[in-house]
């Protein structure tokens, strides 16, 4: 069992859009309408690896890497993966096909090139409204961990999966995003994994939502 390899879920939820990019809406004039028009918000999950064994970070470093990305690829069944050279099957070969910081757009909708090859901010936030999913590859010390943008809240997608996972492939925590103030919080299990952060819960077999 690799006690020493931990697996990071970093959630945030209820994040406004209109922080990501603003509306292009115009304000309405009725200074009611701030109070009685919904807010559209998005949420982030990201997903973090680390070796303590071997002092490596990356989701990549994980032992159980592969069925790590067989999880996810379960909580996404039925969408279509796409990145800048086509579609993929599996989560796997998705990966493999992007650069440091490029995204996987999934969606069942037809996927405009210009949309894979430029994602601003406004570009994100139009993507978000349509209800389709984003995955970076994000850059990490050892390799890379996944940064996943989406309008719904996609945690009950994976975490069933992940939690399927234990004892014997990792460690898991699950940690709400509000709570991670620093990089020394980040790297919390360098220092007092014994000992965690509030709002840093360890997910054990047993554990329930």
């Amino acid at each position: 069992m690799p006690q020493t390899d931990i697996l990071k879920l970093i959630f945030h939820h209820d994040q406004r859009l209109d922080d990501l990019a603003p509306s292009e809406e115009k304000t309405e004039e009725n200074p009611l309408a701030a109070f009685t028009k919904p807010d559209p918000t998005y949420s982030t999950l990201y997903f973090s690896g680390s070796d303590l064994e071997n002092d490596k970070f990356g989701v990549n470093v994980l032992s159980n890497y592969n069925d790590f990305l067989m999880a996810l690829d379960n909580g996404l069944e039925g969408l279509s993966l796409t990145t800048k050279n086509g579609k993929h099957d599996l989560l796997k070969s998705a990966i493999l096909d992007l650069d440091m910081n490029e995204a996987i757009v999934i969606t069942n909708d037809e996927v405009e090139s210009n949309i894979i090859h430029s994602f601003t901010r406004k570009m994100l936030r139009d993507v978000l409204e349509k209800g389709w999913i984003i995955l970076y590859k994000r850059e990490a010390k050892d390799g890379f961990d996944i940064h996943l943008f989406s309008k719904e809240n996609t945690y009950i997608r994976f975490f069933y999966n992940l939690q399927g996972m234990l004892p014997d492939a990792f460690r898991f925590f699950s940690i709400n995003g509000k709570r991670l103030s620093s990089e020394k919080k980040f790297y919390f299990e360098t220092w007092t994994l014994a000992n965690p952060p509030h709002g840093f819960e360890e997910v054990f077999p047993e554990s329930v939502l």
